[in-house]
């Protein structure tokens, strides 16, 4: 387990309970019918090595209890997903927009939301997609693509997918229950 600092833990767990909150509601209600498995898809570009991160340790804490759709701008990002054990693999355009459709959560870097990110990959449509999407989205600060957002640290990587896994775990546990 990481551990954050004290002043991020105390400062964030306000916002965190009433963004769980209204995500477990939203899980509630599409869950309590059908008892499906949570659909995580997570989307990555270039030689997909954030992808890869989030995937390992998406499966390692959930194990094969959700379905994790990896999504890449190319097929390399995809590959390097379902090396890592997604369930299934698309890459592209069309397979992204049609993809999020299925989508309960996204997963990915802040990078997803800005069209042309990923030196070009990622399409005005698939940022589109993204930030239209009913799915929660669970993104990693990371700055780069001319985007900063104030108020987060500036942490390692392998830290800030801990955060999204813990996240992403936080819901897959309160959907359980």
């Amino acid at each position: 387990m990481v551990f954050a600092p004290m002043f991020f833990r105390k400062k964030h767990i306000a916002v965190l309970c009433f963004y769980v909150s209204k995500v477990m509601l939203y899980l509630g209600e599409k869950y309590r019918k059908g008892g499906e498995s949570l659909r995580i898809a997570v989307i990555d570009g270039q030689g997909g090595g954030i992808g890869r991160v989030i995937v390992e340790k998406l499966r390692h804490e959930l194990g094969q209890s959700c379905s994790i759709i990896a999504l890449g701008t190319n097929a390399v990002a995809s590959s390097m997903m379902l090396k890592a054990g997604a369930n299934e693999g698309a890459s592209g355009e069309n397979a992204v927009t049609y993809s999020l459709k299925r989508a309960d959560i996204i997963a990915g870097s802040v990078a997803i939301l800005a069209a042309n990110s990923y030196s070009g990959e990622l399409t005005p449509r698939m940022a589109e997609a993204i930030a239209s999407s009913e799915a929660i989205k669970i993104l990693i600060p990371l700055n780069r693509c001319g985007i900063e957002i104030s108020g987060v640290y500036d942490e390692p990587l392998p830290i800030q997918v801990d955060h999204l896994v813990n996240r992403v775990k936080k819901l897959y546990d309160e959907k359980k229950s």
